[in-house]
């Protein structure tokens, strides 16, 4: 064998090594331990987390202006100072409380950057198992796919309420 065929013959051979670790990495993606994890579900569970965020918030900054409008109607009828300056305080907390809020908006718009990069991510492992097939991907060993039993109870909160366990099951758990 020449020194250029020999050569070639081992780029070759880590190429091929490189395309079948790349193979494993896609049936991984393609065929993960937990079917809750997709990519797809990512995404949902993204989105999730940014209505959550958003409910809790809005939430929190409405209350905080209902005890602001409390306070308002209660200065007019106070007139000890010392009461007057508690209750400056406890406006102020609440607006402290409603800048604090803001973060939403931030956590809002990172998280939206993951669910489009893991979308971004999805997409391209779609399309490497596309060129080498469903069968060719099914074929792969995929090694750690199990999950333990403690795994397979960590389903976190349903998306949808009703596919939620109503509090009578859960309390059922207990008895």
């Amino acid at each position: 064998m020449t020194e250029t065929s020999e050569a070639l013959h081992h780029e070759l051979a880590g190429l091929l090594t490189y395309i079948n670790r790349v193979r494993e990495e896609i049936a991984t993606i393609s065929r993960p331990a937990d079917e809750e994890h997709h990519f797809d579900t990512m995404a949902d569970q993204l989105d999730a987390v940014i209505k959550a965020t958003d409910d809790a918030s809005n939430t929190i900054m409405g209350c905080a202006e209902n005890n602001d409008d409390i306070i308002t109607e209660l200065r007019k009828t106070v007139t000890d100072k010392v009461q007057l300056g508690l209750l400056e305080k406890i406006s102020n907390n609440g607006m402290d409380i409603i800048q604090a809020c803001s973060f939403q908006d931030l956590t809002s718009q990172r998280v939206t950057k993951v669910a489009r990069s893991i979308t971004y991510v999805e997409e391209r492992v779609q399309a490497l198992a596309e060129v080498w097939g469903k069968e060719e991907i099914d074929k792969v060993n995929v090694k750690g796919l199990d999950k333990t039993e403690d795994e397979k109870l960590l389903n976190g909160p349903a998306l949808d309420p009703n596919e939620s366990i109503d509090q009578d099951a859960i309390d059922a758990l207990f008895d």
